[in-house]
């Protein structure tokens, strides 16, 4: 009886588990790579509701003034986590810093500040539209600068999931207009900014640590974000007004919150240490899941319609994503190259 007891026991997983299996499973959740796509995973689903965070914020606030109070939140919490002791700070050698500070030049800076001034001459979908490029590019510039070597699969993965995104918002009612170049360009080089960033951070996370890189990213984004801010007030209204007066609102206060802490330091966490583990191009593909993401968000949050063509671009995405991430066959030298 007892016997039949543990067999039933085993085939249902409702029993106790063998130390064999606890320690499969300890194994499992301390491989670097799972963790990395644990990390990307998340990062994705957080970047895709942001939209719905940065749609609130921008209701009181400039895009200058929501960037510089979002990276005053990370910077405040980056900030509680050295007192207590949660992380250990960082020390780094003049290299380094040169270094780093080439890495936070493409992101979070160049991407960011692109970003906001692009919103400005385009919309929010046409701006989704060029960001769907990101994997292309970045899988292109990792193939000439770092050699990765990319499958045909995994080339239609790219393809697939562009196409899913742009399907999104075409079929969404989104039409291109030649008038706004200037938004387009910007929102261009907000692309080959990150793109550059998942290049350099390809080469640079391999020698620290995930946190140490994020701190770093985190206060240089603070300190040029607020400096810029409070001069752009004081040298337009000779005040700081405008800047403060967002946050007596706590619909701001919220988002800015979500903005920081999740979206920026969070984020960029996760986004080093994969990084450090994972092809470059593979991590750049997992952004194309934030924008259906983001519709998903919509539709919660925001009371917008879910149609047909979301579940069909939703589905490109996600198999584009899927067949990216194959892992590519390596071609062992034959007999006579010996």
């Amino acid at each position: 009886m007892q016997k039949n007891e543990k067999t039933i026991e085993r085939k249902t997983g409702l029993g106790p588990v063998s130390p064999k299996e606890k320690k499969t499973k300890r194994l499992f959740f301390r491989d670097r790579k799972f963790r990395a796509y644990i990390g990307m995973t998340l990062s994705t689903m957080i970047v895709g509701l942001s939209f719905v965070f940065v749609k609130l914020a921008l209701r009181n606030a400039q895009p200058i003034d929501l960037l510089a109070h979002r990276f005053t939140a990370a910077t405040l919490v980056l900030v509680l986590l050295y007192l207590f002791r949660l992380i250990e700070l960082p020390h780094f050698h003049r290299k380094d810093v040169l270094q780093l500070l080439g890495l936070s030049l493409f992101y979070p800076l160049l991407f960011f500040g692109l970003q906001a001034q692009g919103l400005l001459y385009t919309t929010a979908a046409e701006a989704g539209i060029l960001s769907a490029t990101i994997p292309v590019v970045t899988l292109l510039l990792a193939m000439t600068i770092l050699k990765e070597k990319s499958s045909w699969v995994q080339m239609v993965g790219v393809g697939a999931s562009v196409g899913g995104v742009i399907y999104i918002f075409l079929r969404s009612g989104v039409t291109i207009h030649t008038e706004n170049v200037k938004g387009y360009v910007l929102i261009l080089l907000c692309v080959l900014a990150v793109s550059c960033y998942y290049i350099l951070g390809r080469k640079i996370n391999k020698n620290y640590k995930a946190m140490d890189i994020t701190g770093f990213m985190i206060i240089m984004a603070c300190l040029v974000f607020n400096v810029t801010a409070i001069v752009f007030h004081l040298y337009s209204e000779g005040s700081l007004r405008s800047f403060v007066s967002p946050l007596r609102h706590p619909d701001f206060i919220y988002s800015v919150l979500y903005l920081g802490v999740l979206s920026s330091l969070f984020t960029s966490l996760f986004s080093n240490y994969a990084l450090s583990v994972v092809p470059a191009s593979r991590v750049a593909v997992f952004n194309n899941v934030s924008p259906v993401i983001s519709v998903m968000g919509g539709i919660v949050l925001l009371g917008e319609e879910l149609h047909l063509y979301h579940y069909i671009g939703g589905i490109f995405v996600l198999l584009g994503v899927v067949a990216t991430n194959l892992p590519t066959k390596r071609v062992l030298p034959s007999d006579s190259s010996l």
